[in-house]
């Protein structure tokens, strides 16, 4: 009897602790979720409202550190640089058409910002994209470049040429841009495949608008003239960077009198011909430096075209950002570089080499250079 009552007493008072440590669990579970909501509304009505994002200056307000010092391993991204993931019905289309062909692209193999801007189209729905011809290996080694480095890569596909011109042809785009590794494996150093493939899309698809971003070829004018002759509309080749930064950030078989050559020719074979170059930020370089080399390349080469993007170190492996260029400055070297004579800077963080924005305003001189031709043979 004693047992049983005292085995009662003690199931009796575990039940009870049982019962009260649930009750304090739950009691403390209520507090914290009462506080955490408390501290969050507390912080929504002191935090910044819909107005401050919208007015914001991302520029002006970011406080980070956007050079690199001599104790950093590498600097943080600021806002203005970052992107939305690609996606919309262009982009899907695109992506699978060049999947299923074994196309390779640069906006892909270079990692661009930009891709989902271009292949989709922005509000004028001129939708852009960049195929990259004679296949995924470079014989150079640029520092900021990501596509892949080989001493001999595979021979050309000798029908890329043809496929690439049926793909281009079926999408809904009005400005290609075509652009190749650098061969200096083989004797034309891909100047001849390059140009089949202008001469293919030409022939189906006469009123689309090609632009060519060549290498330089090393210098060889004849490879030079196979482009100019293949019917191209713009003559694109890129410096890359300051003239004082070229043997630091270029393969040293590039240069920046090369490259300005290759520019140069171009336009002597056909002076009508609208000629394109490019420039990264962001690799050490000066403003003074910068705008001097804008200088050289619209009096000396006379291009018309200048774009100027934010260097963006590819893999750890590459050069390393040495400053974020404020998005204020780009816009100060696009007032400067129209001051001077080019008939259109693309000037921007997220700019490309073969930014859509740029390809939209290239569309309307072309156009009305080819309304005034008509104009001109008709008066005939």
């Amino acid at each position: 009897m004693y047992n049983d009552l005292t085995t009662r007493t003690v199931i009796v008072m575990t039940l009870n602790s049982s019962i009260m440590m649930k009750y304090f669990l739950r009691k403390s579970q209520i507090t914290f979720y009462c506080n955490r909501y408390l501290y969050g509304k507390s912080a929504l009505e002191n935090g910044p409202d819909f107005e401050h994002f919208l007015n914001s200056n991302k520029s002006n307000d970011y406080t980070g550190n956007l050079v690199l010092s001599k104790d950093q391993q590498r600097l943080r991204i600021p806002p203005w640089l970052k992107t939305q993931i690609p996606m919309g019905e262009n982009f899907s289309k695109l992506k699978k058409t060049i999947s299923k062909l074994n196309l390779n692209t640069v906006c892909v193999e270079a990692k661009c910002p930009n891709i989902g801007e271009c292949w989709n189209g922005g509000d004028d729905r001129i939708s852009t994209a960049t195929i990259m011809l004679l296949g995924d290996e470079c014989t150079r080694g640029c520092r900021f470049c990501s596509v892949k480095t080989s001493r001999k890569p595979a021979p050309p596909d000798p029908n890329e040429p043809e496929n690439t011109a049926k793909a281009i042809c079926s999408w809904d785009i009005d400005y290609i841009v075509l652009t190749s590794v650098d061969r200096d494996d083989l004797s034309d150093q891909g100047s001849s495949h390059i140009a089949q493939t202008i001469s293919f899309i030409k022939r189906q698809k006469p009123n689309l608008l090609v632009e060519c971003l060549t290498p330089d070829f090393r210098g060889d004018k004849k490879c030079v003239e196979t482009i100019v002759k293949s019917n191209l509309d713009v003559y694109a080749h890129n410096v890359e960077t300051v003239k004082e930064l070229q043997t630091h950030v270029r393969d040293h078989r590039a240069n920046f009198d090369q490259s300005l050559n290759v520019l140069i020719h171009a336009k002597e074979i056909n002076p009508n011909l609208i000629t394109k170059t490019s420039l990264m930020l962001g690799l050490g370089e000066t403003n003074e430096q910068v705008r001097e080399t804008m200088r050289q390349i619209r009096t000396r080469a006379n291009v018309d075209c200048l774009t100027l993007g934010q260097y963006m170190q590819p893999t750890r492996r590459h050069l390393k950002v040495k400053e974020y260029v404020r998005p204020e400055i780009f816009e100060e070297l696009q007032a400067y570089g129209e001051s001077i004579g080019f008939l259109y800077v693309a000037s921007g963080p997220l700019v490309r080499s073969s930014y859509r924005a740029g390809e939209y305003f290239i569309k309307n001189i072309l156009k009305t250079r080819q309304q005034h031709n008509q104009a001109a043979t008709a008066a005939v």
